[in-house]
Order: C-alpha cells, then structure tokens, then sequence
C-alpha cells in the first residue's frame, strides 16, 4: 500500500475517532500529529516529517471526513423502519454534546449505531 494511501486510511480513522470522542476538529493538528510525531522519534526511531505529513489533520480535512462518513452512513440506511433518537449530555467544562442513537433492522437483526454531534459551547 503506498504512503498517502496509508495516510488516508489514517486519517479516516483517526477523524472517526474524533468524532466519536465529540472532540473539536482541531484536536488532530494541535494535540494528534504532534503527539504521533514524538512516538515516531523516540521510540520508533523514524522521521517523523516523513510520515506526519501524509496525515492531513487540518480543522477542514477532519470536518470533510467526517462529512464523508456520515454521508456513507445515511446511504447504507436505506431501510423502510428505523427509530432514531437525540439526547443531549454536558460536558465537565459545561458545553453541551448532541448525540444521535440510529436503531435499524440489519441483516443480522436489529442494529444500534451511536452518533456524537457537534461540541456546543455555552
């Protein structure tokens, strides 16, 4: 597999993650790329620029990705009955967390999807 193709197997994943963890997009350039950077040098002992920089983690890149997956997500739900719920949770930090529960019938019977939307600052 060749290295951007690595990178944008990455950042796919890493922007999932994010997302999942109903972090603000920024968290990958501010805390991530530098956090993958110090383990490639002292511990695998890599160049780091070498692969950090195959791993777009850019506000705007993360925000598409996830943009792109959620797209995914609704054109794989094409079912006649599903049930669809929102709960709101606050944060320590008093910002509210919008999350989404898709329940649907799979082919393996019923499936729950959890789904974290945006970080809402007070």
């Amino acid at each position: 597999m060749a290295k951007i193709d690595k990178g944008m197997l990455a950042i796919y994943k890493i922007s999932n993650l994010i997302a999942k963890a109903g972090k603000p997009h920024t968290i990958g350039e501010s805390f991530i790329i530098p956090a993958v950077a110090i383990v490639l040098s002292t511990v695998m002992k890599q160049s780091q620029q070498e692969v950090t920089s195959v791993i777009p983690l850019n506000n705007s890149s993360v925000s598409r990705r996830i943009d792109e997956m959620a797209a995914d997500f609704e054109s794989q739900l094409q079912v006649n009955e599903f049930s669809l719920q929102l709960d709101e949770t606050t944060l320590p930090d008093n910002s509210a967390l919008l999350m989404a529960y898709a329940r649907f019938f799979d082919v393996d019977g019923i499936r729950e999807e959890l789904i974290f939307g945006p970080e809402i600052n007070n």
